[in-house]
């Protein structure tokens, strides 16, 4: 079993960056592969970025403005997130996996999920 928590969101100006953190319950947490996934008001849950043991893989629309990382030294995983823009608000949710398959993007193939926290950016 896994507890996820997710922390960091807030209210951002367009083009401004900010740091969202998922802290991870259990000692497994470097076995899981990890994602981010977003979900806007009327729109379905769409996947932002995995983090796994072959790589890292973005959605097309945050590449080379998203990072994922994470530090399983502290059980937490990192989305940074810069150059803002307003379509990027929405509630974000990391997620765990224990499938062996790799880049993983679809929300079915995760195991776990944190409660989300809201990111909303305003022009």
């Amino acid at each position: 079993q896994v507890q996820l928590v997710e922390s960091g969101g807030g209210l951002v100006q367009a083009g401004g960056s900010l740091r969202l953190s998922c802290a991870a319950s259990g000692r497994t947490f470097s076995s899981y592969a990890m994602g981010w996934f977003r979900q806007a008001p009327g729109k379905e849950r769409e996947f932002v970025a995995y983090i796994g043991g072959s790589g890292t893989l973005y959605e097309e629309s945050v590449k080379g403005r998203f990072a994922i990382s994470r530090d399983n030294a502290k059980n937490t995983v990192y989305l940074q997130m810069n150059s803002l823009k307003p379509e990027d608000t929405a509630v974000y949710y990391c997620a765990a996996s224990q499938s062996r398959w790799t880049f993983i993007t679809t929300p079915g193939d995760y195991d776990y999920w944190g409660q989300g926290t809201q990111v909303t950016v305003v022009s």
